[in-house]
């Protein structure tokens, strides 16, 4: 595991209009390794991660205040090139989303949005970004079928494999295992696992299980605040705060 911090969070504060979202977070990011988001519903760990590639941005009426460092530079200074940005952090949401056109036509269009149109540089990506998503075996022979006609499982590691394609260096997870059965979460899982060998990744997560399996780092947000935030292993065994410990031990959330 390296540590070498990829993303460093200084004093960010966010609102929504008057509510106050996120409370003087400060938080060190690492590099290849699986960061997870944990906390009950509402308490600022999907508006967290939607910070790191500036998703908030498309939300009106919202103020942010502090910095969020990407090797070194503030995402948020006016020369940041967004689209750049969102390339360099992917991000991958709840519910797969795959576009209505074919599984093909779905990975290569984050490479034609960056000017690649040679069919063979496509194809190839396409392929190498399957092989990673584990999902090349099941769809190589269908790769001109509609996306929508995969199951949900493969339709998430689609979106993974979407994601990949445009080679990011982060990839932002926000609960990518929420509408799947136990047997694609598993295979999700073991896909976050192996990805963080190439790429810095951050996980919200409802499941206790689910973090404690994938992240070596966790955080725990409550009210917008950042609780706790250390080695996985320590807060969920050994955390420093008590709400902390009510949290992970299920006494409330």
């Amino acid at each position: 595991m390296s540590d070498e911090i990829r993303i460093k969070v200084e004093g960010v504060n966010f609102f929504y209009g008057l509510k106050h979202a996120l409370i003087d977070v400060n938080m060190n990011i690492y590099k290849n390794m699986v960061t997870a988001m944990i906390g009950p519903s509402g308490c600022g760990k999907s508006t967290f991660i939607r910070l790191i590639n500036r998703m908030n941005d498309l939300v009106a009426h919202t103020t942010l205040k502090g910095k969020v460092l990407l090797d070194g530079k503030n995402i948020f200074d006016p020369d940041v090139d967004v689209v750049e940005l969102r390339r360099k952090v992917g991000m991958v949401f709840q519910k797969p989303n795959p576009f209505p056109k074919s599984i093909f036509e779905n990975m290569c269009y984050g490479l034609q949005i960056n000017g690649i149109t040679d069919q063979k540089i496509l194809y190839e990506k396409t392929e190498t970004a399957l092989r990673k998503a584990a999902l090349w075996d099941e769809v190589k022979d269908r790769l001109s079928d509609s996306a929508l006609r995969l199951s949900g499982g493969q339709q998430q590691r689609l979106c993974i494999a979407r994601c990949l394609v445009v080679e990011p260096e982060v990839i932002l997870f926000d609960e990518p295992c929420a509408s799947l059965d136990p047997i694609s979460t598993r295979k999700i899982e073991d896909l976050i696992v192996e990805l963080k060998k190439d790429y810095t990744i951050l996980v919200v997560t409802h499941n206790m299980q689910q973090a404690a399996r994938i992240s070596s780092k966790a955080a725990f947000f409550l009210l917008g605040e950042l609780i706790e935030f250390g080695n996985t292993e320590d807060i969920f065994t050994n955390p420093r705060d008590k709400r902390t410990e009510d949290y992970v031990s299920g006494r409330f959330g």
